[in-house]
């Protein structure tokens, strides 16, 4: 072989576990509270990512409205443009992120998160492949 690497006489392992989440974790994320419409993503000023919250009052279809989310026991006022809609529970840890319902920054990084502490590693976008290295 080139530049004498040898081959490997072993099998490939199976990465299925790196790309398919158990049923046991499926099970485990329908019991996510959710609010279909009211559950949202916003801005977190300390880390820089998002985080969920239940929407108050506002409208998100008028980018130019404001919205007052509620996360945790504090209320927070938002433009609607920087408000968006949070995917059903059966979408947790979802291997294809074509298949997501509200395709956003928060949702897809939430996905790549929650699969990364899984440690399932490769997640699909359409024909390409996105692997977070651990």
């Amino acid at each position: 072989m080139a530049g004498g690497a040898k081959k490997a006489k072993s099998k490939d392992p199976d990465p299925s576990d790196f790309l398919w989440p158990t049923m046991d974790m499926k099970k485990t994320n329908q019991q996510k509270p959710y609010d279909a419409k009211k559950s949202v993503w916003v801005p977190c000023p300390k880390t820089g990512g998002y985080r969920e919250g239940i929407l108050e009052s506002g409208d998100m279809d008028d980018p130019a409205s404001k919205c007052v989310v509620s996360v945790g026991h504090e209320k927070f006022s938002y433009e609607a443009a920087l408000v968006g809609k949070v995917n059903p529970p059966k979408f947790e840890m979802c291997e294809d992120m074509v298949n997501l319902t509200f395709l956003n920054d928060a949702s897809v990084f939430w996905n790549l998160k929650i699969r990364y502490q899984a440690k399932m590693i490769h997640t699909y976008s359409g024909l390409f492949v996105v692997v977070i290295n651990p």
